[in-house]
């Protein structure tokens, strides 16, 4: 009987059992001394995002409803994850909670609105993650519009300090900018496996 061919995954396994029963050794430590910590600059989140074609609103959080009017269509629909402020929606569009919508509905919308968790200046980069007025990770990605209030509270300057405010096992989405790829010849695609456009509604 010929026997089965050995693969490279037995190859592998085969090294890890042999380095494990020799001892290995422990693994060195990495150096953790990188700066943690920095001034916030709103203006530079503002201009790291704006660098990666997202839409910036220096605004108060009265004019809120007023500005999603104007970014989304009149009579248009939104879907909203279950804990966003209803403050933040005006009346000139009808808002779709999401109780469980199937994926059809979330991408049928015109938009959807929902706050975030953390920002970062440094990287331009806004990070969701599942909290009742952020929801579901779908509904960042489906939907072509997405519409993120952001306040000056919850922006950093750098990602270790974000990291430190967040849980990871909570389900993460980081965002610098909106969707897109470049095929082999450097063609930008936008909104490929995200929302096309992006606007963030920063609060002072």
């Amino acid at each position: 009987m010929v026997g089965r061919a050995v693969t490279s995954r037995d190859l592998v396994l085969g090294r890890l059992r042999a380095a494990l029963a020799a001892g290995a050794q422990a693994p060195t430590p990495v150096p953790r001394d990188y700066r943690r910590t920095a001034d916030v600059d709103l203006d530079q989140l503002a201009q790291r995002l704006t660098d990666y074609r997202a839409h910036v609103h220096r605004i108060t959080e009265a004019a809120v409803a007023d500005t999603i009017a104007d970014i989304l269509p009149a009579g248009g629909t939104v879907v909203v994850p279950p804990g966003l402020s209803p403050a933040w929606l005006p009346a000139t569009v009808t808002a779709l909670p999401d109780d469980g919508l199937d994926h059809a509905r979330i991408g049928a919308a015109d938009g959807v609105v929902t706050a975030a968790a953390v920002a970062i200046a440094q990287t331009g980069t806004v990070v969701l993650d599942g909290s009742p007025d952020q929801g579901r990770r779908v509904l960042s990605l489906l939907p072509d519009l997405h519409v993120c209030v952001v306040r000056a509270d919850q922006v950093v300057a750098t990602v270790p300090e974000a990291l430190r405010r967040l849980t990871p096992q909570r389900p993460l989405t980081w965002i610098s900018g909106p969707s897109a790829t470049s095929d082999i010849e450097l063609i930008r695609v936008e909104g490929v496996h995200g929302p096309r456009r992006l606007h963030i509604l920063l609060l002072p």
